[in-house]
């Protein structure tokens, strides 16, 4: 197995977070990492992505400010999506390989292990043939979008888990007209722990993506602290 490292952060606010992706995808290109997982919360956000319809956002910005709901138009792709408290976000910053050579490959990996991370709650998902993300039934309980940069990727996915469901109301969530939205929580009946559920992804990514992740802290990463580092 390949090594790499993952990044539990919490809960993050969305531009700092987008800062963050951008700088360690810098790393990643001049190989100074190896491939990194993030995970973590964000505060209440909605994105656009590269070709997202502005009109799939349905409440007015009047609205979402008085909620506190900032709007991002991000490189990703896909359309609309929502953020927040109680979902679980993962940003791959992944180099794409002789194996993971199309971008499709790698959103499909994805998926696979939401999947199994899913299965491990006895919770049946699946892909939909017509949409990008995992569902279970008719309605989509992780939303993806990635976005490729000299064969490194950034942005990922977001599984809803204990997230505030009644918010997808302020979108048409990725642009689809015909599926709902749900999550482990409304699944199971119960909330459910955002660590454990943490420790599940780590563990089907590293069996998906063949890789060995470390737990790193971010203060230790190489080129991020410039002035720790010239003091070593």
């Amino acid at each position: 197995m390949r090594p790499g490292f993952v990044l539990s952060l919490g809960r993050v606010p969305y531009d700092r977070a987008w800062d963050l992706q951008k700088r360690l995808h810098r790393l990643r290109v001049a190989q100074r990492i190896p491939d990194t997982l993030i995970l973590l919360e964000h505060d209440p956000v909605i994105t656009l992505g590269r070709k997202g319809d502005p009109r799939h956002i349905q409440a007015a910005p009047e609205f979402l400010k008085k909620l506190g709901i900032s709007v991002f138009r991000v490189e990703r792709g896909g359309d609309v999506t929502y953020h927040g408290p109680g979902q679980l976000v993962g940003y791959l910053i992944f180099q794409l390989n002789d194996s993971l050579s199309r971008v499709r490959h790698l959103i499909l990996s994805i998926e696979e292990a939401l999947i199994r991370v899913l299965a491990t709650y006895g919770v049946r998902a699946h892909t939909d043939p017509d949409y990008i993300g995992v569902f279970v039934g008719n309605d989509k309980i992780a939303a993806l979008g990635v976005a490729v940069h000299q064969r490194v990727s950034f942005h990922g996915f977001a599984l809803n888990v204990n997230t505030n469901l009644e918010h997808f109301r302020l979108i048409l969530p990725c642009g689809i007209q015909n599926r709902g939205v749900t999550s482990l929580e409304r699944l199971l009946g119960r909330p459910v722990d955002l660590q454990e559920v943490e420790s599940r992804v780590i563990r089907a990514f590293e069996e998906v993506f063949q890789l060995s992740l470390e737990p790193r802290r971010l203060e230790d990463l190489p080129g991020l602290n410039p002035e720790k580092e010239e003091a070593r």
